[in-house]
C-alpha cells in the first residue's frame, strides 16, 4: 500500500515580517470604520510604539489577551467586515519581496501558512487575499453571534505558536522539520528551530545573534536577498551622499534628462559601455534620483575582494555570462516585481578595434526581456567621453584637476517597445541609446592607430591596425 508524502509548508509571521510593522493600527482602523464600538487597551499605543522600534516583547502577549477583553458583545458580522476592510489596507503594505517569496514557495507545491499571534477573525480576509492555505492565529470566543471577550484556546505565542504550529501539522499531514518559517521575533524561535529552513527577517536585536549562532539565514523583505541593512537603512541610503556628480572633480559633466527617470515604481535604466569609468558616473547620475539602483555586472567585478563583496552588499547582481544561466535575470525580474530600479549596460563588455567607433550600437536581449516580463519602462542613457579619463589601455583612471576631460551624460524618454520580439526591441533600445550621443558619435569614421590602440587592454601585443570588427561581449 502506497502511503501519501507528507507535504512541506511555509510558514510565515505576519507583523514585521510580511509587513513592515503591526497590523493592530489598520485592524483598529476598519473596526472604526465598520461601527464596532471599541474599548481601549491600557498601555496599547505604548506598546504599539516599542513594537515598531525594537520588535515583539512579553508585553505582547499580555496586550494580545487585554484586546481579547475587549472583544465583549462584538457582533461577528461586523467583525467579518472590519476584517475585509482592513485586508484591503495591510495589502498595500506588504513588503516589495514577500510576494515573491511566496509565490516561490506556491510555484514549489509548498502550503503557505500564516502563523501569528494577531486574531484569527480579523487576521483571515488578508491571508486569504494573499492566497495563503491556512491561518493559525489566536482565535475569539463567540456565543449568538458575538464575542464573550474571551480567548478560545491557547494564545499563538511564543513556545505558544510551535504547539499550535504543530498540532495543525500533525492535522493537515505536513512534514514540519522538512518546512520554512520565516520571523522577525527571537519569541519565534522555538518554531524556527522546528524546521530545517528558518529565516529571520527583519530580525530583532536577539533573533538576529541567535541567527548568527545558530547559522540561520537573515533577510530583509523590503531588499533583495543578501543587501546590508544598518540601522535600518540599505548600503546606498548611507552612501548616496558620496554618489553626487560635484564629487567628480578629475571631469566635466554635462547632465541633462535625468528627471525623466521615474521617483519610484520598476524602471530599467540602459547606458552604452565605453569605459571602465562608465559604472563611477552612471552611480553619481543615478544616485541624484534619490532612490537605489541594481547593476546588472560582469562577474569579473563582483570576484575581486572588495569591491566584488561591497557590490554584493549594495544589491548588485552578478553576471557569469559563460555559463548561460538565467539566475542573473530571474534576480533583476524579482528587483522591478518589488518596484525597483535596474541598471545594466546591454552591450555587456567595451567594444574594441574598430568596433569602438561603429556607430551602429549592437546589444544582447537582457533589457528588452526584463522589460517584456515586468512591463516596466526602460530609459536610454547615453554616455559619451568616459574613455578620455579612463580608456581600455590603462590600468587606472586619469585624475588631473586642472585637466579635466569633458563627459556628457543625457537621459532620454521611455523607449517605445512592442514586446513581441526580443531583437526588435533590443534594436530599439540600442538606438534610443544612439539618439542621446552628440552627433559626432553617429558619423562613421576611420581611427587613428592611436586611438586604435586605446580600446585594447594593457599589454595587447596585435597589431591594433588589423584587427577585425568584433561583435559586442565576444570579449572580456
Amino acid at each position: 500500500m502506497n502511503r501519501r508524502r507528507p507535504q512541506t509548508a511555509a510558514i510565515f509571521d505576519l507583523d514585521r515580517t510580511l509587513i513592515a510593522g503591526p497590523s493592530a493600527p489598520a485592524f483598529s482602523r476598519g473596526l472604526d470604520a465598520a461601527g464596532v464600538s471599541t474599548r481601549s487597551v491600557p498601555g496599547a499605543a505604548l506598546v504599539s510604539g516599542i513594537y515598531r522600534a525594537l520588535g515583539e516583547t512579553a508585553l505582547t502577549a499580555q496586550t494580545a489577551r487585554l484586546a481579547a477583553r475587549a472583544t465583549a458583545g462584538w457582533p461577528e458580522a461586523l467583525v467579518r467586515d472590519a476584517a475585509k476592510a482592513a485586508a484591503e489596507e495591510l495589502e498595500q503594505e506588504v513588503q516589495p519581496y514577500a510576494p515573491g517569496v511566496i509565490e516561490e514557495h506556491r510555484q514549489a507545491g509548498r502550503v503557505l501558512v500564516m502563523a501569528t499571534t494577531s486574531p484569527e477573525p480579523l487576521v483571515t480576509p488578508f491571508a486569504e487575499r494573499l492566497g495563503f492555505d491556512a491561518v493559525i492565529a489566536t482565535r475569539w470566543a463567540s456565543k449568538d453571534g458575538s464575542y464573550t471577550g474571551e480567548v478560545d484556546g491557547p494564545l499563538v505565542w511564543g513556545r505558544g505558536k510551535l504547539e499550535a504550529v504543530r498540532s495543525w501539522a500533525t492535522e493537515a499531514g505536513v512534514d514540519l522539520r522538512s518546512s520554512y518559517a520565516y520571523s522577525d521575533s527571537y519569541y519565534d524561535a522555538p518554531l524556527l528551530d522546528a524546521v530545517r529552513h528558518p529565516v529571520a527577517v527583519n530580525a530583532d536585536v536577539r533573533l538576529v545573534a541567535l541567527a548568527r549562532l545558530k547559522g540561520w539565514p537573515l533577510r530583509h523583505f523590503d531588499l533583495p536577498e543578501g543587501v546590508l541593512k544598518i540601522a535600518g537603512r540599505e548600503l546606498q541610503d548611507w552612501t548616496r551622499p558620496l554618489q553626487r556628480p560635484e564629487l567628480l572633480t578629475n571631469v566635466s559633466l554635462d547632465v541633462d534628462g535625468v528627471d525623466r527617470i521615474p521617483k519610484s515604481g520598476p524602471v530599467i535604466v540602459v547606458f552604452n559601455h565605453r569605459s571602465y569609468f562608465d559604472a563611477t558616473v552612471v552611480g553619481a547620475v543615478l544616485g541624484t534620483t534619490g532612490r537605489s539602483f541594481r547593476f546588472l555586472g560582469k562577474k569579473e567585478v563582483f570576484d575581486a575582494p572588495v569591491i566584488g563583496f561591497l557590490a554584493k552588499l549594495a544589491g548588485g547582481i552578478r553576471v557569469d555570462r559563460a555559463s548561460g544561466s538565467d539566475e542573473p535575470l530571474d534576480q533583476a525580474i524579482r528587483a522591478l516585481s518589488a518596484g525597483e530600479a535596474v541598471a545594466l549596460a546591454p552591450e555587456g563588455t567595451i567594444r574594441r578595434g574598430m568596433a569602438f567607433f561603429d556607430p551602429v550600437l549592437k546589444g544582447r536581449w537582457g533589457a528588452a526581456r526584463l522589460a517584456q516580463a515586468t512591463g516596466a519602462p526602460v530609459i536610454p542613457l547615453g554616455l559619451w567621453g568616459t574613455e578620455k579619463v579612463w580608456p581600455r589601455s590603462a590600468r587606472l583612471p586619469k585624475i588631473s584637476l586642472s585637466d579635466r576631460p569633458e563627459v556628457r551624460v543625457r537621459v532620454g524618454d521611455p523607449v517605445k517597445l512592442t514586446h513581441r520580439s526580443l531583437d526588435a526591441d533590443t534594436k530599439r533600445i540600442m538606438a534610443a541609446i544612439v539618439d542621446q550621443l552628440p552627433p559626432e558619435a553617429r558619423k562613421r569614421r576611420t581611427p587613428t592607430r592611436e586611438e586604435l590602440a586605446l580600446t585594447f587592454p594593457p599589454g595587447y601585443r596585435g597589431d591594433p591596425g588589423r584587427e577585425a570588427d568584433r561583435r559586442p561581449g565576444t570579449d572580456s
